[in-house]
């Protein structure tokens, strides 16, 4: 399941939430501290495994 790091518009909280891709289409992401639903998606750096060949 993909992480996805969220920045909350009111008390600038910055937050993690693991989610499916069909559950963040469908809810609405709440920051923690708050509770505002006025939050939005921080782009973050990923990395991968994968095998050598």
């Amino acid at each position: 399941m993909p992480l996805y790091e969220f920045q909350c518009q009111k008390c600038n909280e910055t937050f993690t939430k693991r989610m499916s891709i069909s559950e963040m289409e469908k809810r609405k992401v709440r920051c923690p501290k708050c509770k505002s639903q006025r939050v939005k998606k921080v782009i973050s750096g990923f990395y991968s495994i994968t095998s050598k060949k």
